[in-house]
C-alpha cells in the first residue's frame, strides 16, 4: 500500500512513517519545514521527503492519506483531498487499528518526561530480550532511532495528550489503549486548545477509562492533579512512585541512588542523567517494566546502561572551555527542574540560559509570568523574543540585569557569544531547531579564539 503522509517531519507522524515502511509499506511525505533530525532519519529510510503543501501531490495517487495535526482546513493538499473524495485517516487511528492491535501497550502520559521515560522503558524491555517495538518523541540513544515495529509482544508509546487531528480533536493517547500506563505529572499546557487544567484532567480520565482490569496505572504520588484524575473514577489497579507505600529513591546523589518498593531494596542504579526528574521516571520506567515481567534487578541493571534522549542536557560541543547544551525544555517547570540539575552538576561555575518561547502556549505568554522564577538558577539569561504575542521585558523584568532580549537570532548569538567565557555552561533549550543556534554558536566561539 503507497501512504502519503501529511505533516510527515512531526516527531510523531516521523516515528510512523518509519513503522509504516518498516511494515512494508510505500511511504512518502510532505511538510512545510523539512530539517534534521527527523529528515535525516526518513530519508535514510528510504522515505521519499516533499517539501510544501501543493495540491499538484495528488499526482502522486497514494492508496491512504495519513494526515498529521499540524494540517488544518485551508490547507492547499487537504482541500484538493476532500474535494476529490480520497480515502483519508488520522496518525493515531491508522497507528491503532494497524499496530497497537494485538500488543501489549506500555503507554506513557503527562506533561513532562514522557520521553525520557519512554526511552528508559523501552531500553529496559530490550535489554531484558523481549525487543518491544515503540515511538518516541525524541532519538535514545539506545537505539538512535525515534520508532521501530517488531514481531514482540511489546509496543512503547509516547501518549500525548494533544488533539489527534483538525477533524478528531480527542488527544492522541485516547486510540492507544494500552495495558500498561504510567501518568508521570499534569500541569497546564497547550493553552490553544485547552481552557484550564481542568479539562486537560477530563482527558486524562478519558485515556484511564481506557485501561483494562488486568492492567496497571503507574502514578506520581506526588502528583494533585493526577490524584484528582484518578478520583474521577479507576478501574485498574494503581502503583505509586515517588511516595511511601509504593516505589522510592534514596541518596541525595543523581549518579547513584536505591530503588525501593514497599519499603524493600531492590539495587542501585548507578548513571550519568541529572535531577531528581530523572529519578522519578526512573521509577516509573521499573515499576511499567515490572508489570510486563521484568524483575526489578533487570531492570535496575539496564539502566546503568541507558543512554538518555538526544536534546535532553545534551553537549553538542565545547569551544575554549565553554560548554554549549542542547536541551528540549519548554515549558517552565521543565526549564527550572534542567537548569536545577545542571546547577547541582555544576555548583558556582556560571550558567547562561538562551530560551526560545515556541510552542503555541508560551507564545500566547499564558505561563510568562512563571517564567522569571523557572529562570532564577541562571546566571544570564538570553531570551528570543521574535513574533511573541506578549513583552518579554516586561514579563522577564524580575530578572534585571542578567536578563537580555534580542528579536533578531544573529544578534542573540553575537550576545552569548561575547559575554561567555572559559568555564560557563551555555543551555540552550527550546522544542524546535532554534534556527541552528547551536552551531552558530559554536561557530562563533571558535572564531573568536582564532581571532585572539
Amino acid at each position: 500500500m503507497h501512504i502519503h503522509i501529511l505533516g510527515i517531519c512531526g516527531t510523531f507522524m516521523g516515528g510512523l512513517a518509519l513503522i509504516a515502511k518498516q511494515a512494508g509499506h510505500h511511504v512518502t511525505g510532505c511538510d512545510a519545514d523539512v530539517y534534521p533530525p527527523m529528515s535525516t532519519q526518513l530519508a535514510g529510510s528510504g522515505i521519499e521527503l516533499i517539501a510544501g503543501y501543493g495540491d499538484e501531490q495528488l499526482a502522486l495517487r497514494p492508496d491512504l492519506w495519513v494526515i498529521g495535526n499540524v494540517v488544518s482546513r485551508g490547507n492547499t493538499l487537504m482541500e484538493a483531498i476532500l474535494e476529490r473524495g480520497d480515502r483519508y485517516v488520522s496518525g493515531p487511528q491508522w497507528l491503532s487499528e494497524n499496530v497497537l492491535l494485538h500488543k501489549w501497550v506500555l503507554a506513557v502520559a503527562g506533561t513532562h518526561g514522557k520521553t525520557s521515560t519512554s526511552a528508559m522503558l523501552a531500553w529496559i524491555l530490550e535489554d531484558a530480550g523481549h525487543r518491544p517495538g515503540f515511538l518516541i518523541g525524541g532519538l535514545p540513544r539506545n537505539f538512535d532511532i525515534s520508532a521501530r515495529l517488531t514481531d514482540g509482544d511489546f509496543f512503547v508509546i509516547e501518549a500525548d495528550e494533544y488533539d489527534t487531528a483538525f477533524f478528531d480533536k480527542r488527544p492522541k493517547f485516547l486510540h492507544y489503549r494500552p495495558k500498561t500506563a504510567i501518568l508521570n505529572n499534569i500541569e497546564f499546557d497547550h493553552a490553544d486548545i485547552f481552557a484550564d487544567l481542568a479539562s486537560i484532567e477530563r482527558q486524562f480520565h478519558y485515556f484511564v477509562r481506557t485501561i483494562p482490569r488486568s492492567g496497571l496505572v503507574v502514578s506520581n504520588g506526588r502528583e494533585p492533579a493526577i490524584d484528582r484524575v484518578l478520583a474521577q473514577g479507576c478501574w485498574t489497579p494503581v502503583e505509586r512512585f515517588g511516595v511511601d507505600g509504593g516505589w522510592q529513591t534514596s541518596g541525595e546523589r543523581d549518579e547513584c541512588f536505591e530503588v525501593s518498593f514497599l519499603g524493600r531494596p531492590l539495587g542501585e542504579v548507578r548513571w550519568d542523567l541529572l535531577g531528581a526528574h530523572n529519578r522519578l521516571n526512573a521509577l516509573a520506567a521499573i515499576a511499567g517494566a515490572r508489570h510486563a515481567g521484568v524483575p526489578p534487578g533487570r531492570a535496575i541493571a539496564a539502566l546503568d546502561r541507558f543512554q538518555n534522549v538526544r536534546r535532553r542536557l545534551e553537549i553538542r560541543g565545547t569551544v575554549g572551555g565553554i560548554f554549549v547544551y542542547d536541551d528540549f525544555a519548554h515549558h517552565p517547570t521543565a526549564i527550572a527542574t534542567t537548569l536545577a540539575g545542571l546547577r547541582r552538576k555544576v555548583g558556582g561555575q556560571r550558567i547562561l540560559a538562551v530560551f526560545e518561547p515556541r510552542s503555541n502556549t508560551m507564545k500566547l505568554g499564558v505561563l510568562k509570568d512563571q517564567l522569571p522564577a523557572s529562570l532564577a538558577a541562571a546566571d544570564r539569561v538570553y531570551c528570543y523574543s521574535r513574533r511573541l504575542e506578549w513583552n518579554p521585558r516586561e514579563a522577564l523584568a524580575p530578572l534585571g540585569a542578567k536578563l537580555r532580549c534580542e528579536a533578531e537570532l544573529e544578534a542573540l548569538v553575537a550576545a552569548v557569544a561575547s559575554d561567555a567565557r572559559s568555564g560557563d555552561h551555555v543551555v540552550i533549550m527550546s522544542n524546535g531547531d532554534f534556527g541552528g543556534i547551536h552551531a552558530k554558536l559554536l561557530d562563533r566561539l571558535g572564531s573568536r579564539g582564532r581571532s585572539c
